[in-house]
């Protein structure tokens, strides 16, 4: 039977909405958020999400192993994930709608601790809610297509309400005004709620119906449990791709954190024009669900997720070096805003198919790992993963923060404010520092070994056990 024609795909798909909503505010919005209206200074904000990282970087591995280990008649996951049901919404409407009065000496505070519910919560949702993969799909192909769908509902979820956000709400009051903000907690929140509920229900009785893991979590172990855990992320597979995706996560991170300040201020476009490019994006998730599954069936993932990373990377830097050297159409101009857009549109195929790719790969490691341990382990791996993929919201923050300021740009409000001296610091600290991570990463994958035929010698192996 075709994936499409099975409820559990599409179950199994919907739950990365929430995650692509919560995903898009903290990449794109919380920086200029943190800074111009709650008035956090860029290095402070960063400091905040500093401190939430650590805090990700306990909190994840344990949570992940746990849910691989609890015996529950809902399953190993769902637990986690009706936890995060209440928790995600509730906290996410809380950032942007502050729930007691902002001073100058609570902000800081605030925007620590709602960092910390934010990622603690969707640790307990995305984390179990991608870990049910292995168990629900074995073939090494088709975890490709589940996980095309899955990355398209995560960009469709985060870019729709972009968009929205962009031409109503955010865009239209204005970047440094609290009203678009509280608008966007509010939708954010209800559909990340719907979204967890619908995805957790729609798979409940998959994952009921899964084998129970023969040894509990235990507290009272709680070495045994750390060696477990330390057994698991050893194997040399997981571990470059977790270095991949902590510099990846830093990388992305740094961009999209600094997008608004390079949309509004180097590129000089409106909030208007911003949704126009965020309506371009909707066309990558789509061609990249059909282009994913493809390229990985025809190349491997380790090649196809190199090939389509470097093509986004060769692309990205492009039209701020043109539009330094004068070669690039008038500024916040709508020739301008359409070349920049089909940029961006290509750009972000590649990095979805990447991706996807690296997410499969990662199931693969599962197997891979439960040979020679004997234990399953994808909700630690997906939580190392998650682990990771919060540095593009925590270690980018950290990186963007601190160019904004290096740069001078803690109190720009308008274009007007923004020197062609700034413009040039801006893309000389960061393109620099964003190719180069990413190419440093893509070295890493070349480094991952299972391939289609390791991947079913490793099924063989398990199914004689």
């Amino acid at each position: 039977m075709r994936p499409e024609k099975n409820p559990i795909y599409w179950f199994y798909g919907s739950a990365s909405v929430a995650f692509g909503i919560k995903n898009n505010a903290f990449s794109y919005l919380l920086l200029i958020y943190s800074t111009q209206v709650l008035g956090v200074p860029g290095y402070l904000a960063a400091m905040a999400l500093a401190i939430a990282m650590a805090w990700d970087a306990v909190s994840d591995l344990f949570l992940g192993h746990w849910s691989d280990k609890t015996q529950s008649r809902l399953g190993r996951r769902h637990p986690f994930m009706y936890a995060g049901f209440i928790l995600l919404p509730l906290s996410f409407y809380a950032l942007f709608n502050p729930v007691i009065d902002i001073t100058e000496a609570n902000r800081w505070f605030y925007l620590l601790a709602a960092a910390i519910l934010i990622r603690t919560a969707v640790t307990l949702v995305e984390v179990p809610s991608v870990a049910l993969l292995p168990d629900l799909v074995k073939d090494y192909d088709e975890r490709n297509r589940w996980l095309a769908l899955r990355h398209a509902f995560g960009w469709y979820g985060g870019n729709g309400l972009h968009v929205i956000n962009m031409a109503f709400w955010v865009g239209a009051f204005g970047v440094g005004v609290q009203a678009g903000y509280s608008i966007y907690g509010v939708v954010g929140a209800l559909i990340i709620g719907g979204s967890i509920l619908l995805s957790s229900l729609g798979t409940q009785k998959a994952a009921s119906a899964l084998p129970s893991p023969t040894e509990p979590f235990r507290f009272t172990e709680i070495w045994h449990e750390i060696k477990q855990i330390a057994q698991s992320v050893t194997n040399q597979n997981f571990l470059w791709l977790f270095v991949y995706s902590l510099l990846v996560g830093a990388a992305a991170g740094m961009s999209t954190a600094l997008y608004l300040y390079n949309v509004t201020y180097f590129f000089q476009f409106s909030g208007a024009q911003i949704a126009v490019t965020g309506v371009f994006v909707f066309a990558s998730p789509a061609i990249a669900y059909f282009l994913a599954p493809a390229l990985g069936e025809a190349f491997g993932k380790k090649y196809a997720a190199m090939a389509a990373l470097f093509g986004a990377i060769f692309l990205y830097p492009i039209p701020y070096f043109l539009t330094l050297t004068g070669l690039w159409p008038e500024a916040g101009g709508w020739n301008s805003l359409i070349i920049y857009s089909f940029f961006v549109m290509a750009e972000v195929v590649g990095f979805i198919v990447g991706g996807v790719m690296l997410d499969s790969m990662m199931a693969d490691v599962v197997e891979d790992s439960e040979v020679q341990t004997n234990r399953r382990s994808e909700g630690l791996f997906y939580a190392a993963r998650s682990f990771a993929g919060k540095a593009v919201s925590a270690l980018g923050i950290i990186l963007a923060g601190s160019i904004v300021s290096l740069v001078g740009m803690d109190g720009i409000k308008s274009v007007v404010d923004m020197t062609d001296e700034m413009r040039v610091e801006l893309a000389s600290f960061f393109l620099p520092l964003y190719c180069g991570l990413y190419l440093v990463a893509i070295y890493l994958i070349s480094r991952y070994k299972i391939d289609r035929d390791t991947h079913n010698q490793n099924l063989e192996a398990l199914s004689k056990q």
